[in-house]
């Protein structure tokens, strides 16, 4: 995703009108342009001139987005920059610059006129001379808030009018009557009619025009000053990362830029300092403070071999590390950019109101513009009638609609980044809450991933340090966490692994090779059936040790069976906890394992989930996620690469942190500190945000359905109702104050909290889903397809039967859809369970109606 700054946009009128006109440039996939944070992130393969140009010719200003400066730097972020807050003092010297004059101008206009308060020599008793004063010091006013009347004029000339077209329309119509009514008084003046004359001094409203613009520039200071705390997490990480490092050469300590350090230069980190850089320590050992990255408290201990990331905080011992990744390539970049990339990123929720923002401002102007006619056909004077379409205008408010969505996903992400949660888009923040099936990968996720030989059981004539040398020679091969653990214990029992080969991985079952020129095997139990006998009592024994949640592992040579070693995973601490919790939340919770049946089920009643597919080959977890996807919508939890597919196939993803980077790529959502506590709180953050945006698309919804009618006098005969122009610019400045303010409680939101858990209505229940699906074996689906007749009105014609069969189609488990409108039958071939409620909502979705199942 390329990353663009956009200036010059006002409201989400202009956002929209961004996003149009990029999205008309030849090579781009998709456009999300933030308001929030000014910025565009474009996906395709389009010139980045051709988009700029496209941004420009809409009427506003892009650059591209710079990752660092030339040469050696240009691989470092420069964070110097990124999301420094430049509007907020400009606004602030606006508001300053307007009140200074706002004061002296609604003195004589108002306190004058109203309370009767003194005036200085040179008005006193000469009208002409007020109306000047007044005059000026609006044009002072106006001139220090050009801003919206360049851009508004320019929106309206671009035919994409905006809020400070709105603005501009109001103040410029207020002035230019007052205008009108200061030369008509003059006029007057000069004939002799004083009636006329104090006639035309009530229709003065420069002090309206004043006002609507520096009450607006309130508005646009408060939500400024807003906006600027929905990006504090994001700014507190780019505070993070380093600008120096102590790099190590020829024994010399050398503090350079960090722009300087490469991959592979020894850099050291005294107690105190902060990690500058991604790495491996070399030499020392220290406790790490990594609550930066992962939102934990408690250090953790770094010795030899173990990896640290920068911006983490050395907390004691001194440590030379070897630098592994550098510049953006580090954790610290990575996080940062992912948070970047989801404020840059819309989510689907946010569709609602930019349908509404392309339609807004112009249908403001219109109702304006109807108001006041019908306030002067009704009888009423020009400047009631002004003053009621001047207030349909500065009460509207587009801002809010634009800020509902992003200023809570930028607050909620942000909050997520601060507890270790990362979100990589706004569409993954808003959908997480929505899951209704979580599938946890058992190794590394519900269980440590660090399994440890529990048990020995060797044949009657073979010695248990042969069986032992055999299974240390033949896993040291595999990179399988199990063989990990044999390996583990051959080298705690001082051996040296025997040399082995046509060394074969035999996928799902166990490995073979050759060893002292006999074929070895190492397994299930069904691949030493078939190279070996193995008797009945072996079987009874692997039963056993299932039953306890041991994997027994059996091994072979030469058709001689030798032995099982008993290999056990420990559950997390945290699991079963973390389980309920998502229990609680009324989410269907589903352990995938490749362990057989019994395995599997101690391990999932000591977990307390509610059903677990055992026997899953690596390749047969995409296909479970698609058998689940039937019930509704699946979250997949795993860390390892062959969780990648599975991950991709869920409709959200989750990576644990601690696991490959191919793991993290496909995955959604990441979480850094490898908890599985953290899903069910970034479900609990993800619904809270969701809930957030539906209270601030309500409110400025409503704001406008209520304001609108009020400031066009609608309420005038039922109520007695009346709204001063003044008054609207309050509160159109203050609706988006309190959309921006509303996001920011979610700062407060406590997403770890499980005591106010509770189930969306769509939850499925803790049920089996799988148990009467078509799964012959965990992991595997069946390829016989069956057919099913579904009966559906109102087809006319081949027309309509190619729009029923591509709705069916899209339905997960229907494989052919084939559609007579003659007999209004469909006939359906599957390759798994298919609820009929989908099929209904599948026909009824392409506009047909659906009779039933036949």
């Amino acid at each position: 995703m390329e990353q663009y700054n956009v200036t010059g946009m006002s409201c989400a009128a202009c956002q929209a009108r961004v996003e149009k006109a990029v999205s008309a440039v030849p090579g781009v996939d998709s456009c999300a342009v933030s308001l929030l944070t000014n910025s565009m992130g474009v996906e395709g393969n389009a010139d980045a001139a051709a988009i700029i140009k496209a941004v420009e010719n809409a009427g506003y200003g892009a650059s591209l987005k710079a990752d660092g400066s030339a040469g050696a730097s240009a691989s470092v972020p420069n964070y110097d920059n990124e999301l420094a807050d430049t509007e907020t003092p400009k606004i602030r010297n606006r508001l300053i610059a307007s009140v200074i004059l706002l004061i002296p101008l609604m003195y004589v206009s108002m306190g004058h006129m109203l309370w009767d308060w003194p005036l200085p020599g040179f008005l006193d008793g000469n009208h002409i001379a007020m109306g000047l004063y007044e005059m000026l010091l609006t044009i002072g006013i106006m001139v220090i808030n050009q801003k919206f009347f360049v851009s508004g004029f320019k929106g309206l000339i671009h035919g994409a009018p905006n809020m400070d077209t709105l603005v501009a329309l109001g103040a410029t119509a207020s002035f230019g009557y007052s205008v009108f009514a200061l030369f008509a008084m003059t006029s007057a003046m000069v004939a002799g009619d004083m009636d006329k004359v104090m006639d035309y001094m009530m229709e003065f409203y420069f002090e309206s025009a004043a006002t609507i613009l520096t009450l607006i520039t309130v508005g646009k200071l408060l939500e400024s000053i807003s906006k600027g705390r929905t990006t504090d997490a994001l700014k507190d990480l780019m505070k993070l990362a380093a600008k120096t490092a102590v790099v190590l050469k020829d024994g010399v300590e050398t503090e350079v830029p960090i722009e300087q350090v490469k991959i592979g230069d020894r850099f050291v980190v005294k107690p105190g300092d902060n990690i500058p850089v991604d790495g491996i320590v070399v030499d020392g050992s220290s406790a790490v403070n990594e609550s930066a990255l992962t939102g934990e408290s408690i250090p953790v201990d770094k010795s030899v071999g173990d990896s640290v990331s920068a911006a983490t905080s050395n907390e004691s011992g001194y440590m030379v590390c070897e630098a592994t990744r550098v510049g953006k390539d580090t954790t610290l970049s990575q996080i940062i950019q992912m948070v970047s990339d989801a404020a840059a990123t819309k989510a689907p929720i946010a569709k609602i109101a930019d349908k509404v923002s392309g339609v807004f401002v112009p249908t403001v102007i219109v109702i304006a513009i109807i108001t006041f006619i019908v306030w002067m056909l009704v009888g009423q004077p020009v400047g009631y009638a002004l003053a009621r379409a001047i207030s349909v205008l500065v009460i509207s408010c587009p801002c809010a609609l634009g800020l509902a969505t992003p200023v809570a996903i930028m607050v909620g992400n942000g909050m997520g980044a601060k507890n270790g949660i990362m979100f990589k888009t706004a569409v993954s923040l808003e959908e997480t809450g929505k899951v209704q099936i979580v599938a946890l990968d058992k190794t590394g996720t519900i269980t440590k991933g660090e399994p440890k030989v529990v048990g020995i059981f060797e044949a009657e004539d073979v010695d248990d340090v042969d069986l032992l040398r055999v299974a240390f020679a033949v896993e040291n091969k595999s990179e399988h966490p199990l063989a990990k653990a044999i390996v583990e214990n051959g080298l705690e029992n001082g051996m040296e692994p025997a040399e082995v080969t046509d060394f074969k991985v035999l996928s799902g079952n166990g490995i073979t090779a050759i060893l002292d020129g006999e074929e070895v095997y190492g397994g299930n139990l069904e691949l030493i059936k078939q190279h070996a006998n193995v008797g009945t009592e072996i079987v009874e024994l692997a039963d056993r040790l299932a039953e306890k949640g041991e994997t027994p592992l059996f091994f072979a040579k030469n058709g001689k069976y030798l032995g099982i070693i008993s290999v056990a995973d420990v559950i997390k601490e945290d699991s079963p906890e973390a389980i309920a919790h998502l229990k609680n939340l009324g989410i269907h919770v589903v352990m995938l394992t490749g362990d057989n049946e019994k395995t599997a089920a101690a391990i999932a009643a000591e977990a307390g989930v509610d059903e677990v597919v055992a026997g899953v080959k690596p390749d047969g977890k995409e296909e479970v996620i698609r058998a689940l996807q039937q019930y509704g919508k699946v979250a997949m939890v795993g860390d390892g690469i062959n969780d990648a597919p599975a991950l991709t196939r869920a409709d959200m993803g989750i990576a644990i942190g601690a696991g490959t980077d191919v793991a993290i790529d496909a995955a959604d959502v990441v979480l850094m500190k490898s908890r599985l506590s953290d899903v069910a709180a970034a479900i609990r953050l993800s619904r809270a945000t969701l809930r957030n945006i539906h209270e601030n698309l309500f409110w400025a919804f409503f704001y406008n359905v209520i304001g609108i009618p009020l400031a066009a006098g609608a309420y005038i005969h039922a109520f007695g109702w009346t709204l001063n122009p003044m008054f609207g610019a309050a509160a159109m400045s203050l609706s988006s104050f309190c959309v921006v303010t509303n996001a920011l409680r979610l700062n407060l939101f406590k997403m770890h909290d499980h005591t106010r858990d509770k189930a969306l209505k769509n939850s499925l229940g803790h049920e089996k889903l799988l148990v009467n699906s078509q799964h012959s074996k965990a992991g595997e689906i069946k390829e016989d397809k069956s057919t099913m007749e579904i009966t559906v009105n109102g087809m006319m014609c081949a027309h309509c039967e190619a729009h029923v069969k591509e709705a069916l189609e899209k339905i997960n488990g229907v494989d052919e859809a084939t559609a007579n409108h003659e007999a209004n039958l469909v006939t359906l071939k599957t390759s798994a369970d298919v609820a009929e409620a989908d099929l209904k909502a599948a026909v009824e979705s392409a506009g047909y109606e659906f009779v039933g199942i036949k």
